[in-house]
């Protein structure tokens, strides 16, 4: 099974247990963020729109960086004109832990109660 989520602007395929970058996120590393998903697809056949109005992608923060630099070079024939510009893109990478709206709630849950453990001690 996969799915196609949307962040930002941009849409991601993905499996449960995939690793990968994203835009720059503001969750602490460890933290569970989840994304409206556009797209799944089984053994069933392809869902999309209403049927997966419903459904999450729930991921797992595993950690922030930034990616390999890019050098942007302008340059003017004849006008004595260059510009010498780097850029290197801010990323997070996340691990996908579950589609669908039953295991999110699931993981939701145990989150809960893990949380209320550690208060209890």
């Amino acid at each position: 099974m996969y799915a196609i989520f949307e962040n930002g602007s941009k849409q991601y395929k993905v499996s449960e247990g995939d690793l990968l970058k994203v835009e720059k996120l503001n969750a602490a590393i460890g933290d569970t963020v989840s994304f409206p998903v556009v797209l799944t697809a089984d053994d069933k056949g392809i869902q999309v729109g209403a049927e997966v109005a419903k459904l999450k992608v729930t991921c797992e923060v595993v950690s922030h960086g930034k990616e390999k630099k890019i050098i942007v070079f302008k340059y003017k024939a004849k006008k004595n004109e260059r510009k010498k510009q780097g850029h290197r893109q801010p990323y997070t990478q996340i691990k996908v832990v579950s589609i669908g709206e039953a295991a999110a709630k699931k993981t939701a849950a145990k989150k809960k109660a893990e949380a209320a453990e550690k208060a209890a001690e």
